[in-house]
């Protein structure tokens, strides 16, 4: 079983055609994994629906307790993509010992349709939170990183390794 947490970011983002704003109403998770035809057991549950540029390091404790909380070994986080990094160094920091957390994120939201590249990174993310040992990971553009050593490349908005 892989235990999937919902924080918000990109991925469950709405948007609004009249004021052109984006903001959240439910997480497309459910939706998502039934139309990719998944067959892996997965328990949702949304934690928070915040944009990363908002979140609090209080937000990321309470990321920090669930993982610790849940009894399944392997977590998966969705998550924006702006601050994911931090959030993974909170994990790492609170040395949660035995499990395999892995943090994606979209930079398109999945409302937007096929432009969207959260289906792509949320498969990659599920197969490796399956393969990978104990600890903390980003899955983005279908690499998978360790949490010391990665950044969002500000100028492509691709994830790459820090040099």
């Amino acid at each position: 079983m892989v235990q999937v947490f919902v924080t918000g970011g990109t991925f469950d983002k709405e948007y609004n055609y009249i004021t052109g704003e984006l903001y959240f109403k439910d997480t497309h998770l459910p939706e998502m994994f039934q139309l990719g035809r998944c067959t892996s057991a997965v328990d949702i549950k949304t934690l928070m629906m915040v944009d990363s540029l908002e979140m609090t390091d209080t937000d990321r404790d309470i990321i920090v307790h669930n993982c610790r909380r849940t009894p399944c070994q392997r977590i998966l986080i969705t998550h924006g993509t702006d601050r994911m990094v931090q959030t993974a160094r909170h994990l790492a920091e609170a040395k949660i010992e035995g499990k395999t957390i892995v943090l994606t994120g979209a930079m398109i939201p999945y409302a937007f349709g096929t432009s969207s590249d959260g289906f792509f990174n949320l498969g990659s993310a599920l197969a490796f939170a399956q393969v990978l040992v104990p600890g903390v990971y980003i899955v983005m553009n279908g690499r998978y990183f360790y949490w010391s050593n990665v950044q969002k490349n500000p100028k492509t908005g691709n994830f790459e390794e820090l040099e």
